[in-house]
């Protein structure tokens, strides 16, 4: 897949494109569907297919302390799209001087100048240029006049304990902070994964015979409720970002309360592994929350938890050895 940054580094050899627009922040069941459509209409007219997305989160320029927390990383993004039949990624910077185009500006210099949309498909409510004044009924009129087709996509839904829910990242993001990992994933169509480096911790896991990958993430990662999971550990190739091998893992986030630790971190222990992990670039993914993180009154009760979360995991991730 290409992939670019900034309309300026746009390749002159794309032709006419369609072209799919959103944050699509976590490339979950409802952006699938929309991208599919994206591709399906691609493949039709023998044109390629091009996501246009945004860095930072426009919730950050708007309204500056409001960044949202995020479900995945550019380099994840890309995978996931990519793997959906995406044939060409442009993320845009959002800037404030971005943020005051009028619609008009937006369709002509974007979508017509440097995107040559021939259709565009976004989701039914879809709004675009300053103050969000633009809608899918005010494209479709600029598509008219400058010669590109228009599609809304309804938004998907998904049954949950309170009846429908539109499947939003909003939503994950509130699952997620709750630790509802399985809802999570069925709204994702995947287990929530956060993408981090593996960097030297205080080295305690070793010492109690459990050795973790202490997992460094960036700014703002949507990172699940304090508490142990079962899921597995992703490497990553450093350059692309493209994963590679997966690992099963017992998964601890919080700040080690039994230790008075004040740090929040996520860690990893990886299932039946021997090897070093320091400066892997790495994805963590959550299957289920095991446990909530609890203070333990010595290390030996502790280090009993977590021969218990480690069963635990290999039940759930149906493992030998399980119980």
């Amino acid at each position: 897949m290409l992939r670019w940054r900034g309309l300026e580094a746009t390749p002159g050899d794309l032709g006419r494109t369609v072209v799919t627009v959103g944050m699509y922040d976590g490339v979950h069941r409802g952006h699938q569907k929309l991208i599919g459509t994206a591709v399906d209409r691609a493949r039709a007219m023998r044109r390629p297919c091009l996501l246009l997305t945004f860095d930072p989160h426009p919730a950050e320029v708007v309204r500056p302390g409001s960044h949202p927390a995020i479900l995945t990383s550019m380099d994840r993004k890309a995978e996931l799209v990519a793997g959906l039949g995406v044939d060409a990624m442009c993320v845009l910077p959002f800037t404030q001087e971005f943020m005051r185009l009028s619609p008009e500006s937006f369709t002509h210099t974007v979508l017509v100048e440097h995107l040559h949309a021939a259709e565009v498909v976004v989701g039914e409510n879809f709004t675009y240029g300053h103050r969000a004044s633009g809608t899918v009924a005010t494209l479709r009129t600029e598509g008219r006049r400058f010669g590109f087709a228009v599609e809304g996509v309804a938004l998907a839904e998904d049954a949950s304990d309170d009846g429908e829910v539109t499947i939003s990242s909003t939503y994950i993001r509130a699952c997620v902070a709750a630790g509802d990992m399985v809802s999570a994933a069925r709204a994702l169509g995947r287990p929530h994964r956060v993408d981090g480096i593996v960097v030297r911790g205080d080295r305690r896991g070793r010492d109690l015979g459990y050795p973790t990958a202490n997992v460094e993430t960036p700014p703002f990662t949507a990172i699940p409720a304090d508490g142990v999971y079962a899921g597995h550990l992703v490497t990553r190739d450093p350059r692309s970002g493209v994963s590679r091998e997966r690992f099963p893992a017992a998964i601890s986030v919080g700040t080690n309360p039994t230790f008075q630790g004040s740090r929040r971190t996520v860690e990893a222990y990886v299932l039946d592994y021997e090897g070093d992990l320091y400066g892997e670039h790495v994805g963590v993914e959550f299957a289920q929350r095991l446990r909530p993180m609890a203070a333990f009154p010595d290390v030996d009760a502790l280090v009993a938890a977590m021969a218990q979360d480690v069963a635990d995991t290999r039940t759930v991730l149906e493992m030998p050895g399980g119980s």
